[in-house]
C-alpha cells in the first residue's frame, strides 16, 4: 500500500450544489454527470467523496490539478473505479503505483469513500 484516503460528504450540501450547472460542470466529468442524472444527489455525494479520498491517497489534495483529473466510474459489476488523468496521473505513476481501489457507502444523509493506492 502506497497511500490511503478517506472522505465524508453531506448529501444535502451536494444536493443543493448540483442544482447549479456551473458546479456540476466544474466538479464532475461528463460520464459522472450522466451517472448523477440517473442516480441523484446521493450518488453525486459519493462520487465527490471518492474524488477527495483519492487525492488524499495521492498525498496532494487538488494541488496542481482540477477535479476533472480524477474520474469515478463503475465497472461491469457496478463497483466504483477511479481513473487519474493529466497531472494526477503523473503523480500516481511517479509514486510507482499500479492501482487505486475505491469504496463508497451512503447512510443517514452522508456519503463516505475510501481510496487505497497500491
Amino acid at each position: 500500500m502506497i497511500g490511503i484516503g478517506i472522505d465524508l460528504c453531506d448529501v444535502a450540501r451536494i444536493e443543493k450544489a448540483i442544482r447549479d450547472d456551473h458546479f456540476l460542470r466544474r466538479v464532475f466529468t461528463q460520464a459522472e454527470r450522466e451517472y448523477i442524472a440517473l442516480r441523484g444527489a446521493q450518488s453525486a455525494a459519493g462520487i465527490f467523496a471518492a474524488k477527495e479520498a483519492a487525492v488524499k491517497a495521492l498525498g496532494t489534495g487538488f494541488d496542481g490539478f482540477f477535479t476533472d483529473s480524477v474520474e469515478i466510474t463503475r465497472d461491469e459489476h457496478g463497483c466504483p473505479v477511479c481513473v487519474f488523468a493529466g497531472r494526477a496521473r503523473e503523480i500516481f505513476e511517479k509514486m510507482g503505483a499500479r492501482s487505486v481501489l475505491v469504496s463508497i457507502t451512503h447512510s443517514q444523509g452522508m456519503a463516505a469513500a475510501v481510496a487505497v493506492i497500491e
